[in-house]
C-alpha cells in the first residue's frame, strides 16, 4: 500500500534514484492558505547534505506544486506535488547488484516481488519520506487554524538519554537535540560512529499541544494506534511509545492512574489518549530508530542466488537516520491529528446539525 489516511488521505509515488517523488494529498477543505515557503521550509529541515550528521547526498528537495491549489488557496481538489532527485549517484551501488545490504530491505523486496531496485534501496529508501514531509507541511497549516502544534526533537542518541525537552531549542540544533546540555555528547557519539564507519539508533519525541477532546475512532481506529501505525511505517522505525509507554507495564495503577480534578488531569501517564480517544492533555510518543543499516565495515550476506560473500559498501549516508527522521515523525503526527480532526467532526448530532443549520 502506497496511501494513508481516511478523509485526509496522501499518496507517495517514486524511488531513491528516479526521476522524481511526491503525494497527492486529497482531503484538504478548500479556502486553506496554502504558505508554499513554509512548506519548502519544511522540506530543508528533512533534507540532506546539511551538515557532517548527516548524509553527503545534498539534494534541494525544491517541491512544485502542480494542482489543487489556486491563487494561494487550496481548491478543494487532490493536491499534487513533485520533489525532483537531482544528486543520485546511481553508480554507487553497481557492487551490490545481486548483493543483499544486512539490515536492508532488499532481501524482503526481492523475495516478495522478484525484481530489485538496488540504487539505493529504490522505493524502500528513506529517500520518499520526503514526500510525507511535504503531505505533513499542508496539514500542519490545517493545524494552525485550530492552534495545535506539533513538535519534535532527539531525546536520546546512542544511550545518551536527554534529561530536559527544550522543543525551541531543538529547532535550532543542527542534529535537533532536545537537551542542550546533552547535545556535545550526543554529537560526539555520531562522529565516533561515522568515524569508525558504523552508525548509532536514536529516539526522536514528538509533542502534540492544544489538540481537542474526543480525536479518535474506536474500536479499530483509535488515535494512539493511529499514530503507532504512522510512526511504525516511518523507515528504520522498530518501537514506538504512547505517554509512559513500556514504564507503565512495571509501576502500580495508584502510579500510573491520571487523577482528575475540575481543572484537569492532574498527571499524563497516560500521553493524552485515553481509549484510544484524546483527552485534552499534550499527546507524546517516542520513536525508536534503530541504527542506520549502511555502514562501511566488512560484513557477511548473501548474493541473489544465495551465494555466500564479505563485501564492503560504498555511498553516502547518514550515520544517525533519526536525526532528519524526526521531522518525518512530526509530518506523519501531523496528518493523522488532522485526519482524525476531520472525521471527528460528523461523530454525534451537535456537530452535524451544526454545519448544516
Amino acid at each position: 500500500m502506497n496511501s494513508f489516511g481516511q478523509k485526509l488521505r496522501f499518496s507517495t509515488f517514486g524511488e531513491s534514484h528516479g526521476t522524481a517523488l511526491g503525494c497527492l494529498l486529497d482531503g484538504v477543505p478548500a479556502g486553506l492558505e496554502i504558505d508554499e515557503a513554509y512548506i519548502q521550509s519544511e522540506l530543508d529541515r528533512r533534507k540532506p547534505g546539511k551538515s557532517e550528521f548527516e548524509t553527503a547526498r545534498k539534494e534541494a528537495d525544491k517541491v512544485e506544486i502542480l494542482s489543487g491549489v489556486f491563487e494561494g488557496k487550496s481548491t478543494g481538489t487532490p493536491i499534487a506535488m513533485i520533489i525532483y532527485n537531482t544528486n543520485q549517484k546511481s553508480k554507487d551501488y553497481t557492487n551490490i547488484k545481486d548483493v543483499f545490504r544486512p539490515g536492508h530491505a532488499d532481501f524482503t523486496y526481492f523475495h516478495k516481488y522478484g525484481i530489485r531496485d538496488y540504487r539505493g534501496g529504490g522505493r524502500s529508501s528513506a529517500r520518499e519520506t520526503a514526500a510525507r514531509v511535504a503531505a505533513g507541511a499542508i496539514a500542519k497549516l490545517m493545524l494552525k487554524a485550530l492552534d495545535i502544534e506539533v513538535l519534535s526533537g532527539i531525546s536520546e542518541i546512542h544511550g545518551i538519554k536527554s534529561e530536559s525537552y527544550d522543543y525551541p531549542h531543538a529547532r535550532e540544533s543542527i542534529i535537533y537535540a532536545l537537551d542542550p546540555a546533552k547535545e556535545e555528547a550526543q554529537k560526539e557519539a555520531i562522529l565516533k560512529a561515522k568515524n569508525d564507519h558504523d552508525s548509532v539508533g536514536g529516539v526522536s519525541r514528538v509533542l502534540i499541544q492544544n489538540a481537542p477532546v474526543g480525536l479518535g475512532q474506536p474500536l479499530y481506529y483509535k488515535l494512539d494506534a493511529v499514530l503507532a501505525d504512522a510512526m511504525m511505517g516511518i523507515n528504520a522505525v522498530k518501537a514506538v511509545e504512547i505517554g509512559d509507554g513500556v514504564l507503565s507495564a512495571s509501576v502500580l495503577g495508584s502510579q500510573n492512574n491520571d487523577e482528575i480534578r475540575a481543572g484537569g488531569f492532574e498527571s499524563n501517564h497516560a500521553g493524552g489518549i485515553l481509549g484510544g480517544i484524546s483527552n485534552g492533555e499534550d499527546i507524546v510518543m517516542n520513536v525508536y530508530f534503530k541504527p542506520t543499516p549502511s555502514i562501511f565495515k566488512e560484513q557477511h550476506t548473501v548474493t541473489t542466488t544465495n551465494e555466500e560473500l564479505d563485501f564492503s559498501l560504498k555511498g553516502r549516508h547518514d550515520p544517525c537516520v533519526a536525526i532528519r527522521g524526526t521531522i518525518v515523525c512530526e509530518a506523519m503526527a501531523a496528518l493523522v491529528i488532522a485526519d482524525m480532526l476531520l472525521l471527528n467532526m460528523g461523530s454525534n448530532m451537535e456537530g452535524f446539525t451544526k454545519y448544516y443549520s
